[in-house]
């Protein structure tokens, strides 16, 4: 079985998210694949006897899809926070499958603020569904409870305290989601979007 890697990310100072949120959140980065690959371990050995093994294996299964999505949402969430703030390209093809869905971008990126604003811990999420050509947008309980199947992830913003709580206070999750999109490389949206439409 094949180790899962720790990415390293490049993310410099950032404009309202301080340096010590994002030290902490790339410790519990590290965590996430830290478990995915001791379950992974894990399973191996108790494959070798799968029928006396079951109830454990099943177990270890329902874990390994909260550690494996854990780790994989937090790849997307620093990549768009990679090489500093950078807007869409002019030609932007993301933009234009977004006024697609609205009549703006900016109406658009107020109501996926506005998704992250959802009470309780998870994910605010942009997919895109190659079967219908369009971009869904989603709340992610925790980041293993309504991950959608077959989509492609484009753009998603951590909203458990720990991608803030350093910085503001529960009541003031609003800061950190303007923080977030002040910051955000739209240039990796985008090459997240063209990607996943080829």
């Amino acid at each position: 079985m094949q180790k899962f890697e720790e990415k390293k990310f490049n993310i410099g100072e950032l404009k309202g998210i301080s340096a010590k949120t994002i030290e902490e959140h790339l410790k519990l980065y590290a965590g996430y694949v830290k478990h995915t690959n001791l379950i992974w371990e894990k399973m191996g050995e108790y494959m070798a006897d799968a029928e006396k093994n079951a109830y454990v294996i099943g177990e270890l299964q329902r874990r390994f899809g909260f550690e494996f999505n854990g780790m994989r949402n937090h790849e997307y969430y620093f990549e768009s926070l990679e090489g500093g703030a950078k807007p869409l390209p002019f030609d932007s093809q993301f933009k234009k499958a977004i006024e697609k869905l609205v009549s703006s971008f900016d109406i658009w990126l107020t109501a996926f603020k506005a998704l992250a604003m959802t009470r309780g811990i998870g994910w605010a999420v942009l997919y895109w569904d190659k079967k219908t050509e369009q971009l869904v947008a989603t709340w992610v309980d925790e980041q293993h409870l309504g991950q959608l199947n077959g989509l492609n992830w484009i753009l998603g913003i951590d909203m458990w305290e720990h991608a803030f709580i350093y910085d503001y206070p529960t009541s003031e999750k609003k800061k950190y989601i303007e923080a977030y999109f002040d910051n955000i490389n739209w240039e990796q949206i985008e090459q997240n979007f063209v990607e996943s439409i080829s």
